[in-house]
Formats: structure tokens, C-alpha cells, sequence
């Protein structure tokens, strides 16, 4: 039986990292910049109750957790399963020069980015089976807890698709800013979306 407390499960994409936006899956290890430290700093600051820090492993996300989760006397976890998708041979790549480069194939994965993957990328159905799995374990582990998870836009679009069941090749038509929140609850009632994209004003 679930808590009377609900599990709440914030998730929290990273800030911008050192080389600005592109294609980063788990190929690239890029740092946070200057500019993305103030973004997370920023986001988190607005924000209380957290009981545990969960990270993905990629520095982008890491060193931020870690700092927090120090700052804030928390403890800390990674998980190597909430590393981002692959992408494959867009692996550093920026919109602009996929657009340049791969007109046909950049615009194929929009439509449909099951069946349209980059070559050498993760298949999405795989990517999705592995959040799922963390999430489904972070519900069950700390019941009645207030996690906050540092991670990926992908991995929050799959995590987002899990609980509301929406299908993956709809997960890319969701916005996930750098440094924004999407929350989630589980209790009696079951598993919901409460907050998506969420970012204080500057």
C-alpha cells in the first residue's frame, strides 16, 4: 500500500554546459559553464524539503548534485541508468549543422523519433525501459520521501511519458528547459505530473 505522505520526485535538467546547446546523449562529458552553474544555483534556490539528492553520472549533472547535496547536508546517489539517451553520430553536434548537414534525417526524427534514430544511437524504446525502471525504483525505495533527481532533457521527457503513458514517439514534442523542474507524486491515488518545465523568474 502506498504512504499516506506522497513520494514526491523532483526532476531537475542541468544547466547549460561548457560549449553551449548541441546534441549531447552519453558520448560527451561535457562540465557545467559559468552560465549553467547560475542557472542551477538560481532554480535551486527557490526550492526546499528535499530529503535525498539521485544524479545521473555525466558531469553536466554530477558536480551539481554533489555541491548541493554538501551544501544542504543530503545524501547523495547516481544512478548510471539516468544517463542521457545516445545519439549516436550526432553526438556534438548543434540544430544548426545537423540542419546543414542532415536536412532529411533531422527532420525524419522529429516526425517520428522511434523508427528515424540517429546511426549508432540508443534505441529510444530501450533508453525509455531503463528510466522507467529507475523511477519505478526510486518510488518504491523511498516511500513518502521528497527526492530531487539531476538529470537529462531526454531523460525527463521519458520519465514524463512513463507516468502520463504517452506514447515515445511523442516525447520530443515536450520542452525541457536547461535548469527547469518537472515534478512528479505518487501516492494512494497513484503516480501524476504536478509541475513541468518550471523555472523562477530571474
Amino acid at each position: 500500500m502506498e504512504p499516506a505522505t506522497p513520494t514526491v520526485l523532483d526532476y531537475l535538467r542541468h544547466g547549460e554546459p561548457v560549449g553551449g546547446s548541441r546534441f549531447r546523449g552519453h558520448g560527451i562529458d561535457d562540465p557545467l559553464s559559468e552560465h549553467g552553474w547560475r542557472q542551477m544555483r538560481h532554480t535551486s534556490a527557490a526550492l526546499s524539503g528535499w530529503q535525498r539528492v539521485i544524479s545521473s553520472p555525466m558531469r553536466r549533472c554530477l558536480e551539481f548534485a554533489q555541491w548541493l547535496a554538501e551544501d544542504r547536508e543530503l545524501p547523495l546517489s547516481v544512478h548510471q541508468d539516468l544517463k542521457e539517451v545516445g545519439f549516436g553520430n550526432w553526438e556534438g553536434l548543434d540544430r544548426a549543422q545537423l540542419q546543414a548537414l542532415h536536412p532529411e534525417e533531422y527532420a525524419a526524427f522529429y516526425r517520428d523519433p522511434v523508427h528515424n534514430r540517429p546511426q549508432g544511437a540508443e534505441p529510444l524504446q530501450i533508453f525509455g525501459s531503463r528510466v522507467a525502471k529507475v523511477f519505478d525504483s526510486l518510488v518504491h525505495e523511498h516511500a513518502g520521501e521528497h527526492l530531487l533527481v539531476v538529470g537529462h532533457a531526454g531523460v525527463i521527457r521519458a520519465t514524463l511519458g512513463y507516468v502520463i503513458n504517452a506514447p515515445a514517439v511523442n516525447w520530443y514534442r515536450s520542452d525541457v528547459a536547461n535548469a527547469a523542474l518537472t515534478r512528479f507524486a505518487s501516492d494512494r491515488r497513484g503516480t501524476r505530473l504536478v509541475i513541468h518545465n518550471w523555472r523562477p523568474a530571474l
